[in-house]
């Protein structure tokens, strides 16, 4: 460590690959923490975890027991074992004792993108509640009809404050804060919809799993869904990055100008006049002079295909919007390349994943690892290989859902046995001090 920083400081190593070092070297070192302790006031197994994204301080945990509560995560509580030990207990809590609380249990739990003065609650007992923080009270309501299994609101918007919503109703439901109704139905699932996902590089892309196996891709602002992914349509390598393509881009163009190029066909005009190129997603191939179109969008063939043999019972969009990581009850973690919408074939080992709920993955900003719950362990992927990092095991019970705190390179885990853990970078390694090999001593040697 000292070597890099030396190096930093004269210059060999550039400012962002010492801080991707020091970010994957903390990440490796990743374990449970013997000085950091969040106190759980659930009764009930933990479904939900979400650190906010603004200040990604307040940690939002939603139960089993219809119980939601928020925590300070680095601030402490209070202190224990002579100080060494930070307790950090809940800031408060809100149980079905509560006014207007959940009757059963709260599946979803999300912090608003912008703010930590509203948090969105999805249930079992058929509601999405949008909560004030500040005086702990309901703001407003939308009626489901079914189980919520999963609530989502995009890190992007600027345009709109939609809550998908996906509930074991065949349909994907969009509820506007704004209006306080749900201004939107997506149907084209053929069960219910375990896990929902807003894109990180568009505000009106929404990425939804079903029960039918499916993964759609909705543009919210107009009908029916784009894309299908098809587990059989893959491709294999990973995308080069962006400005290697631009160099490789610009090297094209500027030999193609000395030589003589064919003209480009002219594009079709839209109805504002603007020319807009022709993507090949959901074209047809036309016979003839005729085109049909079964679906919006796509072949009745297209409509029909699966990413997996079973539930889609998780997804995470990576954070540079580029790649989309599933999970399903066929026990299968598949990596897809958003662009092309095609399976990368990178070969996950085999785990044991849950079947009868969705579970929470996360993953670390650069991306590369990939936190998943497997059974009452959690799994530590290399993104672009596939082979396991890090497991860590600690949880009594299953494992339902993970959060990844990017600035303090943290990991918190819930489980069945109503304990949120946390993992924490080894201090001794993150201090940046070499002693050598510890020494093997008792507490009360000499």
């Amino acid at each position: 460590m000292w070597k890099e920083i030396g190096g930093r400081e004269a210059g060999q190593i550039r400012p962002n690959s010492f801080a991707n070092r020091v970010k994957s070297h903390r990440l490796s070192t990743l374990q449970l923490s013997n000085y950091k302790e969040i106190v759980s006031p659930h009764k009930g197994s933990i479904n939900s975890l979400q650190v906010d994204l603004t200040e990604e301080r307040y940690l939002l945990s939603g139960a089993s027991d219809s119980s939601v509560a928020v925590y300070d995560v680095q601030r402490a509580t209070d202190y224990e074992g002579g100080g060494h030990i930070a307790k950090h207990r809940s800031v408060f809590v809100v149980d079905k004792q509560h006014e207007h609380g959940h009757k059963y249990a709260i599946s979803s739990a999300i912090w608003y993108p912008v703010d930590t003065g509203l948090f969105v609650t999805g249930s079992y007992d058929h509601y999405v509640k949008v909560w004030d923080t500040n005086c702990t009270r309901v703001v407003m309501n939308f009626k489901m009809p079914g189980k919520v299994y999963r609530t989502a609101m995009s890190p992007l918007a600027a345009s709109h404050m939609l809550i998908a919503a996906g509930t074991e109703d065949v349909q994907v439901r969009l509820c506007d804060i704004a209006s306080g109704a749900i201004s939107q139905t997506l149907s084209g699932h053929r069960d219910g919809i375990m896990t929902v996902e807003w894109s990180t590089s568009s505000e009106w892309i929404l990425v939804t799993g079903g029960c039918d196996g499916a993964i759609r891709f909705w543009d919210i602002r107009r009908a029916g869904c784009f894309r299908v992914l098809d587990q059989s349509q893959s491709q294999l390598g990973r995308r080069p990055p962006l400005l290697k393509r631009k160099v490789s881009i610009s090297k094209s163009l500027s030999a193609g100008q000395n030589s003589s190029v064919k003209p480009r066909a002219p594009q079709k005009k839209s109805a504002n006049g603007n020319g807009v190129r022709q993507s090949s997603v959901g074209r047809i191939p036309a016979k003839g002079s005729v085109r049909q179109r079964l679906h919006p969008g796509m072949l009745s063939s297209q409509d029909r295909a699966t990413a997996h043999y079973g539930a889609v019972t998780g997804l995470k969009v990576t954070e540079n919007g580029m790649y989309l990581l599933s999970a399903g009850s066929d026990s299968r973690i598949r990596l897809w390349d958003i662009e092309s919408g095609r399976n990368t074939l990178v070969n996950f080992e085999t785990v044991r994943l849950q079947t009868s709920k969705p579970i929470q993955l996360a993953t670390t900003q650069d991306p590369a690892v990939v936190f998943v719950p497997c059974m009452t362990a959690v799994k530590a992927f290399d993104i672009w290989s596939g082979k396991t990092c890090l497991t860590f095991r600690g949880h009594y019970e299953y494992v339902n859902c993970c959060c990844f705190s990017s600035q303090d390179q943290e990991l918190y885990t819930g489980g069945n046995d109503r304990q949120i853990l946390v993992w924490c970078p080894s201090r001794h390694i993150s201090d940046g001090v070499d002693a050598g090999p510890m020494q093997d001593q008792d507490n009360w040697s000499d």
